[in-house]
């Protein structure tokens, strides 16, 4: 009988939501890493009780974690994050040039095949790599030689925040960096090229600039990994051509800016965001909490309500707090910085929620076990 693991990291501590295949009844377990910013959790597709965990302090620094047990026991392994290549200095707010400094792990993405390759984004934006279970990191340095100088931090931090990885071309990644845009290596992060070609910015000097978008996150399907979607700084985006063109798919949304972003795991075509008021209200359009989900690729979008607060609700969803699960009939999480977790089993059309109490939430991943 399939089981579902939920792994959700908060500002105080991290989760774990475990149900059968109902997705009615949870148990939850935790805290661990009590009091401690837990920025991203992630399994390995490999070996699902292999689990890394990224444990941030502003006092304390940067820890990664790994369970071999499910997230039954955690171990520290390595936390060394040595910047090696690349530009020696890149932009700041003020246009003076600040050194690279490492100041936290915002996303780990395990290999699909090998439990002990994990790649880390990190701030200030870099791609590391270890290939020994996290005990060593090595910097893919050629991604910071693409006008790296010129990149600059985000309201959230200059953070690589999104990886993917092609699940037919192992060579193929992609990564995403609020404030510089989307790249793409196609030999394994020896080398990167800026995929950002009809997106448009109107807050940078050149709007249509090859680096400088604030991207919040892109996502895709694992049979059509060409066709990728993309939750900008104000506009919902969509490529079907691994990138190299972008075009708008916003329609019918009450508001083009969000974060979060996910792709149903059986219907490519089938994509969910959640709409955000504006860059400076960070809450739902009117109050009202709507997870919108294009069934066409991003052509329309309907609102889908049911079970979620319509009225005085003003949390956010963040970029790595929406994911989906594999079982036939997919469902969908998203966590709030009210400290919700939600469940849909059927796609969508109905919510639930499995927790109401929780920290804010900063992200949700989603683990599908035999």
């Amino acid at each position: 009988m399939p089981r579902i693991r939920v792994l959700v990291g908060t500002r105080k501590g991290a989760f774990i939501l475990t149900s059968d295949a109902g997705r009615r009844d949870w148990a939850v377990a935790g805290p661990f890493f009590g009091g401690w910013e837990i920025f991203h959790m992630a399994g390995s597709p490999a070996d699902p009780d292999r689990l890394y965990a990224s444990q941030s302090s502003g006092w304390f620094g940067q820890v990664i974690q790994r369970s071999d047990d499910g997230g039954l026991s955690w171990n520290p392994v390595g936390n060394d994050f040595a910047y090696t290549g690349g530009p020696g200095t890149h932009l700041y707010y003020d246009g003076t040039d600040r050194p690279w400094a490492f100041k936290r792990v915002w996303h780990l993405e395990p290999s699909p095949s090998d439990p002990d390759t994990v790649y880390a984004g990190v701030e200030d934006a870099a791609l590391f790599r270890s290939t020994d279970g996290g005990a060593t990191w090595q910097e893919l340095p050629a991604l910071r030689e693409q006008q790296g100088a010129k990149w600059m931090p985000g309201a959230g931090g200059m953070c690589l925040h999104t990886i993917l990885l092609d699940p037919t071309d192992p060579q193929r990644l992609y990564v995403a960096i609020s404030a510089a845009g989307a790249f793409r290596s196609d030999d394994g992060g020896a080398s990167w090229r800026p995929i950002n070609r009809g997106l448009h910015s109107q807050y940078i000097p050149d709007p249509e600039a090859e680096v400088g978008h604030c991207v919040h996150r892109i996502a895709m399907h694992p049979a059509r990994p060409g066709t990728l979607f993309m939750q900008k700084h104000w506009d919902v985006m969509r490529s079907d051509d691994a990138g190299d063109s972008w075009f708008e798919v916003s329609g019918n949304l009450p508001s083009d800016f969000g974060f979060a972003m996910a792709v149903h795991a059986h219907e490519p075509g089938t994509v969910y965001v959640v709409p955000i008021q504006s860059d400076a209200e960070h809450y739902p359009p009117e109050g009202r909490l709507r997870v919108y989900r294009s069934r066409q690729g991003g052509q329309a979008w309907d609102a889908l309500t049911e079970g979620l607060p319509q009225q005085h609700c003003y949390v956010n969803v963040l970029r790595d707090a929406m994911a989906v699960d594999t079982l036939p009939e997919c469902g969908v999480y998203f966590g709030t910085t009210g400290g919700q977790v939600y469940v849909s089993a059927d796609a969508g059309d109905h919510w639930q929620a499995i927790v109401r109490d929780l920290p804010a939430v900063l992200s949700v991943s989603v683990q599908t076990l035999s």
